[in-house]
């Protein structure tokens, strides 16, 4: 009998989601970010949850050619572009999209030869200080590109930085508006946190017009978690989990007051419990430094972690499920087959991370059902 851990991403949910986005920018083109194998999920796994979306948008060009083998003949669009000259050859063959934010890119793209011209998106630096020119150099480079035979339209887009918090897009906004006005072609600014929190209507009163602009990129929503935990939740947003991650209880033991568990004797016991060992550990994927308290579903029913999370195993407090036995569900994320869920995101919080590490760092040993 193999281990009784297992993953299962949820289509409908992906489809929900994706949903979602549309119903947030309805007049939008919507961009189903793939990137790091679907966050975790497996891009052939999503692949027909999300083929209604109007483009693929990812980072690595083996995860384009997948998506073409899969049948996509759609648009597919490399984030970070092409890392090296010979890049381009793929991107010709391929016929993908590609973000152009150095003078370096523009360079590799003048020396190309291709007989098809290339759609790419010119990255703006907007205040997140990572890819793309500066407002200052901006337009310098759309000249470049729009001189360019190689070159056929050019996309506008940015990045936000603070969409999940306080501080807000406008001032990003406001320095993309000043850098792009009057450039012709579409534009993309919408991540998931500012496609859920700050629709355009709600911001025409402060001076931005059409923030959805003509493509918005749906990333960790997608998935089923909120850009802005805690916030607000999954829930909060009319997201579903895209991801459970369920095991089994494999061993029971009975504690008197003073008893520790696991290595370290990280936890001790100050009356009469009982604890179950579930087929889970961080050689899974769980978050080894998830502390006491961390929640879990046992057969449907919230409790908690206790004692320090190993390889293979992790501890959980019976007490509030005093009927689990040998073999009782265990979901360390994601949705019981009773209908409760635990949103990955209260997991990662209490782990002290992001609901897209705990997606992403499934391991490669945990078997995947769809």
């Amino acid at each position: 009998m193999p281990r009784p851990i297992l993953a299962t991403v949820h289509p409908e949910a992906l489809r929900h989601n994706l949903q979602r986005a549309r119903d947030c920018a309805p007049d939008a083109r919507v961009w189903a970010v793939v990137k790091a194998n679907a966050y975790g999920h497996g891009i052939e796994r999503c692949f027909d949850a999300l083929r209604s979306a109007d483009g693929f948008a990812l980072l690595d060009l083996a995860e384009a050619e997948r998506l073409r083998a899969l049948d996509w003949r759609g648009p597919i669009q490399l984030l970070e572009g092409v890392f090296e000259p010979r890049d381009l050859e793929l991107c010709s063959r391929l016929h993908l999209w590609h973000t152009v934010h150095c003078n370096e890119q523009i360079d590799w793209l003048a020396a190309h030869k291709t007989q098809v011209p290339h759609r790419v998106f010119l990255k703006l630096n907007s205040g997140m200080n990572r890819l793309g020119f500066t407002p200052a150099a901006f337009r310098s480079a759309w000249a470049r590109l729009n001189a360019l035979p190689q070159v056929d339209e050019i996309t506008l887009m940015t990045h936000f930085s603070d969409a999940d918090g306080p501080r807000g897009i406008a001032h990003q906004v406001a320095a993309f508006e000043a850098a792009t006005a009057d450039l012709p072609g579409e534009r993309t600014l919408c991540n998931s946190a500012a496609l859920l929190r700050h629709p355009r209507d709600a911001l025409r009163g402060e001076g931005v017009q059409n923030l959805a602009a003509d493509w918005v990129r749906e990333g960790i929503a997608l998935y089923g978690s909120a850009p802005d935990f805690p916030a607000r939740s999954a829930a909060d947003w009319g997201l579903q989990p895209a991801m459970t991650l369920a095991s089994r209880l494999i061993g029971l033991q009975s504690l008197q007051a003073g008893d520790t568990v696991g290595y370290g004797s990280a936890f001790t016991a100050d009356g009469p419990m009982r604890i179950g060992v579930v087929a889970c550990g961080y050689a899974d994927g769980y978050p080894r430094h998830a502390p006491n308290g961390t929640p879990v579903l046992v057969d449907g029913v919230r409790t908690r972690v206790v004692g320090r999370v190993s390889m293979d195993m992790v501890t959980v407090d019976l007490g509030p499920v005093p009927a689990a036995g040998m073999g009782s569900e265990v979901v360390l994320w994601g949705r019981a087959a009773s209908g409760a869920v635990l949103p990955i995101d209260e997991v990662a919080s209490a782990a002290g991370t992001i609901g897209y590490e705990l997606m992403c760092a499934v391991a490669a040993r945990v078997p995947f059902s769809a």
